[in-house]
């Protein structure tokens, strides 16, 4: 029987490279189906989380993914057949976004690209062959499981830095959910490579329980597309982005705690507590009684 090659790995390709055409020309097209936590959580869209990978910013955004899900998704889908390759690829994507969902809860955030995506499967080859080479930027070999480790820690660090506007926690929730899922599937893998298994998972715990105590470590809208985040400027008075901010410090203290409040939390609210109280004492204007 002859090999019908990496059917769905093409068809992922077509139909992302497809609807990304139709983005490009149709900005509410976009809007429709672009990943924002306001229209998953208030709005109840959820079909968000999956619909976004399926757009793209430009033209190389969509190139470097769309080579990238080629070259490993046709390995993997080759190796685990397809039906698992697809499910590590969604749920990849669905878990990359729901990091993002968590982390930008209270704000006012665009995203969309496949790389969450993408990320789980690079990430599923590492779980499979830790051994193995990858090019990174498809010209420097690295071991299969120190690319991972570099990448995981290079993402947190952009991530911290905000010096682009690339969604790196997608990155991160997609490629750990990538790893722990091809482990599930293929529980031979964790036996046989358990050292790299382990390491690698640690990493990702480790930055998982960050986020987790660190929910206001991001600015408002650093990821949204350009033409979305002026949009969204515009219609986004800054009372009420700080507003959003406070909730979440309350939100964090009601939780945990005043003592989990990290120094920019609580230099927000100090911000915020010395506002008042300069209000409360300024005089309030002299005004004429008409009866």
């Amino acid at each position: 029987m002859n090999d019908p090659g990496p059917m769905y790995t093409i068809a992922l390709i077509v139909l992302t490279v497809g609807c990304s055409v139709i983005g490009f020309r149709d900005r509410e097209f976009v809007e429709k189906f672009i990943f924002s936590p306001f229209e998953v959580l208030a709005g109840k869209q959820y079909y968000r989380l999956v619909t976004s990978a399926f757009l793209h910013a430009d033209l190389n955004h969509l190139l470097t993914n769309m080579v990238t899900l080629y070259l490993f998704g046709s390995i993997m889908e080759s190796f685990m057949g397809p039906w698992e390759f697809l499910l590590v690829y969604f749920a990849s994507i669905v878990g990359g976004d729901l990091l993002s969902l968590w982390l930008h809860r209270n704000h006012e955030y665009r995203s969309y690209g496949a790389s969450g995506g993408v990320c789980g499967v690079v990430f599923s080859y590492i779980a499979l062959f830790p051994t193995g080479t990858i090019f990174a930027h498809f010209i420097v070999p690295i071991p299969a499981w120190a690319y991972g480790i570099l990448f995981l820690i290079g993402s947190f660090v952009a991530l911290r830095r905000q010096s682009d506007h690339i969604g790196h926690d997608a990155h991160i929730g997609g490629a750990v959910i990538g790893l722990w899922t091809t482990g599930a599937l293929q529980s031979w893998a964790v036996r046989q490579n358990l050292t790299w298994f382990l390491v690698l998972s640690a990493v990702a715990l480790v930055l998982f329980i960050y986020f987790i105590k660190n929910p206001m470590m991001l600015p408002t809208w650093s990821f949204a597309p350009q033409w979305t985040r002026k949009k969204k400027a515009e219609q986004s008075p800054s009372h009420k982005r700080e507003s959003l901010d406070v909730d979440t410090v309350l939100d964090k203290i009601s939780r945990e705690g005043m003592e989990s409040l990290t120094e920019e939390e609580r230099a927000l609210l100090k911000k915020i507590s010395q506002k008042y109280q300069s209000r409360s004492k300024s005089e309030k204007p002299k005004s004429d009684l008409i009866i």
